[in-house]
Order: structure tokens, then C-alpha cells, then sequence
């Protein structure tokens, strides 16, 4: 047996505690399997580490991909709920129209308008199983609106100058055909929950009046004119729409939860132009609603009453 096969290797473990030592002995193969165990198990360890790793990292994209679609969920949402809400206030717009025709024609005896004829869209199923519209489909819709509006308005203003020419004294009648540049009536329906003028025992002065009503109630505008403002304002009445008249007039619209204008935009008495809400300074769903004259707020309550 030479001095190769006869070496050995100890392996020294004291245990303080018990004051005993224990002495492993190995040859040299025993030292190799040792070694190439703890490495195999070093192997194991590194590439469970690895792989929880790139496990944890794939669920943070995963969660991070569902997030970047449900925002690009909520923002189509939030589109189609505009424009869908702009389709709304162009109906009500229609009917107006559609009333006011009717008035005029009431007046010389010519029977109702006829509706237009307008082929249906995908925007307005005729049957079958209700789906949820996309934008493609409610900007059809609005579209179609805005043709029906355009074609009412024509024919009303032809009737309108019939009118002038056969009844010279029925001018008075043709309001839809007239500006309505003074505001009147209600803005939206409700009741006045803070007025105007001094409150809080003379501590603050109430430029307007508060109207309390349901979140969504719609608002309109009480006169024709040019939207100025309409969105976000930080100057506490939130989602805020004005209105100028002209000659000096404008009204203010605040706290609502949506605007259904823009900018520029020219309205008519009675078109929705907001919805009820409680943004900016609010306690609760209600209406500011000012009306100035040359810069200055005035009571609207004169305006209301009328």
C-alpha cells in the first residue's frame, strides 16, 4: 500500500460547550464526493434564488400590464361618458327645436314638422342583446344628432321668415328664431339651499345662490351666448362653466361634476352645459349660480322669477 492510498484527511468539530471534539477522517475520494455535494447544492440554491427572482419580477410586469390597461380602460370610459353626454345634451337641444317648430306652425295653422328620416346607425341597435357603445360608435350617434339639429334649425328659421312676411305683427313669437340674451328661469331643478348676499352672520358675502340637487342633475344655460370658460378652475368653484351674453351680462355655473361644452362653444337657452355635482369648495352636490353684469355680481333671484 504506498503513502497515496494511505492519506488522509481530518475534519476537526469542537463543541465549546461540552468541551468534546469529534475528528471526521476522510481519504481523498471521500473529500472529492464532499465537495462536489456541496457544490451541486450551491448549484440548487443559486438557481432557486434565480428563479424566484425572475418569477417575482414576471409578476411585478404582469401587475404593472393589468394597471396600464385598466387606465386605458377607465380613459376610454371617461371619453365615451363625454360624448355621450354631449349626444345627450344635442337631444335635448332637437326637442327644443322640435317644440319651438311646433309652436310657430301652431300659429298660422300649418300642421307639425315632419320628422327627419334618418337611417339607423351602430350607435342605435334596433334590437338584439344591448352592448356597451364604443366611441366609434357613440361619435356616429352624434354625428347624427348634430345633421337632425342643423336640418331643425333650417327649417325652423324658413318658417320663422314666412311668418315675418304673411303676420308683420307675430315678430314677438318667434323666440326660438330671436337671441335670448337675458337670462331667465331656473338653471337646473332644486331648491335654494344658500342665497345671496351676506351669510355666515355677515362673515362672507355670497355672490350668487346655491341650487342643492342630486349629482348628475342637468344644468342649462338660462340665455343664449359664447361659452368662456368651461372645465377645471382653481379658484374653488371646480368644474366651472361661464356664459357671456353680451351687453355686459354673464352667468357662472360651479361645483358641477361634468361639463358638457367648451370653450367658444355658442349655446342657447335651455341646452344642458353641466351636470350637478360637488367639486371645488363644496359640503355637498349643489349649484352656484351667479349672474354679473358689467363685472359685477347681482341678485339672480330677479332673474329667476321670471
Amino acid at each position: 500500500m504506498n503513502e497515496t492510498q494511505t492519506q488522509r484527511y481530518q475534519i476537526r468539530i469542537e463543541d465549546r460547550e461540552s468541551h468534546l471534539t469529534r475528528i471526521i477522517q476522510l481519504s481523498p475520494r471521500g473529500l472529492r464526493l464532499l465537495a462536489g455535494g456541496a457544490a451541486a447544492v450551491l448549484v440548487l440554491v443559486t438557481a432557486g434564488a434565480v428563479l424566484s427572482v425572475y418569477t417575482l419580477m414576471h409578476s411585478y410586469e404582469g401587475a404593472a400590464e393589468k394597471r396600464d390597461l385598466r387606465d386605458v380602460n377607465r380613459i376610454q370610459q371617461e371619453q365615451i361618458l363625454r360624448v355621450s353626454k354631449k349626444a345627450s345634451a344635442l337631444a335635448d337641444e332637437l326637442d327644443s327645436l322640435r317644440r319651438s317648430e311646433d309652436s310657430l306652425r301652431a300659429i298660422v295653422g300649418a300642421p307639425p314638422a315632419a320628422d327627419a328620416e334618418v337611417a339607423p346607425t351602430s350607435a342605435a341597435p334596433t334590437g338584439g342583446a344591448p352592448h356597451a357603445l364604443t366611441t366609434e360608435e357613440v361619435d356616429e350617434a352624434l354625428e347624427m344628432l348634430e345633421t337632425r339639429i342643423e336640418e331643425r334649425r333650417s327649417s325652423l328659421d324658413l318658417l320663422a321668415r314666412t311668418m315675418s312676411r304673411s303676420f308683420p305683427g307675430a315678430a314677438a313669437y318667434i323666440s326660438a328664431g330671436a337671441p335670448q340674451t337675458m337670462p331667465a328661469g331656473w338653471p337646473t331643478e332644486g331648491y335654494i339651499s344658500s342665497p345671496y348676499g351676506l351669510r355666515f352672520q355677515g362673515t362672507e358675502f355670497h355672490q350668487g345662490v346655491d341650487i342643492a340637487a342630486d349629482v348628475g342633475t342637468p344644468i342649462v344655460a338660462t340665455a343664449d351666448g359664447v361659452v368662456r370658460a368651461a372645465g377645471w378652475t382653481a379658484s374653488g368653484y371646480g368644474n366651472m362653466v361661464d356664459i357671456d351674453h353680451g351687453g355686459g351680462i354673464m352667468t357662472r355655473y360651479g361645483h358641477a361634476s361634468a361639463v358638457a361644452v367648451a370653450a367658444g362653444q355658442e349655446v342657447r337657452r335651455g341646452q344642458i352645459i353641466a351636470y350637478v355635482g360637488s367639486t371645488g369648495y363644496s359640503t355637498g352636490p349643489h349649484l352656484h349660480y351667479e349672474v354679473r353684469v358689467g363685472g359685477q355680481p347681482v341678485n339672480p333671484a330677479s332673474y329667476m322669477s321670471q
